[in-house]
């Protein structure tokens, strides 16, 4: 099954130019490996996970799918790492925005991750994005918890 994660990212990084992010290509092949047969990538973009702001090399490509949210990136010489992220282990989302660039905070139960060196333009499409999704799969959560007590 052919992939459409760097197509994705690279769309984005056209959109939004100001975003920071290099070796999209690499990065989204470490994503491609772990999506699953039914998995369909809802939304994608690429960011610093970092909160340095002289800290330009640390890229990440984040991918939201219709099950969950996965963080890559592929390390330059060899290796890589890889985060998923379930609708259940989801806590929250905070944007922040600058001058410049804006900053997205993942908060997780056992994680919390900060994208930053996004164009600021972008924050409110990656918020409606991932807001949709968490909305969505956590009601699914919710009504199986029901349905268990």
């Amino acid at each position: 099954m052919e992939r459409r994660v760097y197509e994705s990212v690279k769309k984005f990084k056209f959109k939004y130019p100001c975003t920071i992010a290099w070796r999209l290509r690499q990065h989204s092949k470490v994503i491609d490996n772990y999506i699953a047969d039914d998995e369909k990538v809802m939304y994608s973009f690429a960011g610093q996970k970092t909160d340095n702001p002289f800290d330009i090399v640390t890229t990440y490509v984040i991918v939201i799918t219709n099950k969950r949210i996965l963080l890559g990136t592929k390390r330059l010489l060899f290796g890589y790492f890889f985060t998923s992220i379930t609708p259940d282990l989801f806590n929250d989302l905070k944007v922040k925005m600058g001058i410049v660039w804006g900053k997205l905070y993942i908060d997780t139960i056992k994680e919390f991750f900060t994208i930053s060196k996004i164009d600021k333009k972008a924050l409110t499409e990656i918020e409606t994005n991932f807001s949709a999704l968490m909305m969505e799969e956590k009601q699914k959560y919710i009504k199986r918890d029901e349905t268990i007590l």
